[in-house]
């Protein structure tokens, strides 16, 4: 299930919500004041910008300066 990030527009509060398929997007709900006014964010994979990631590959001899 995927993990996304929402916007509140009435109380400007940053959430994560798991969600089981986009068709809930109507569904959505602030979890701090409960309007469904809410917009979806764009994020960055935590793949990439996790502390301590290499984005050289395995054996590549070395990690080119990038952790």
């Amino acid at each position: 299930m995927p993990i996304y990030e929402y916007k509140c527009n009435d109380c400007d509060t940053v959430f994560e919500l798991l969600t089981t398929s986009s068709n809930n997007e109507n569904k959505i709900h602030c979890s701090k004041c409960n309007s469904e006014n809410v917009t979806k964010l764009i994020s960055a994979s935590s793949s990439l910008t996790g502390e301590g990631v290499s984005l050289a590959a395995p054996g590549c001899g070395g990690n080119a300066g990038f952790t």
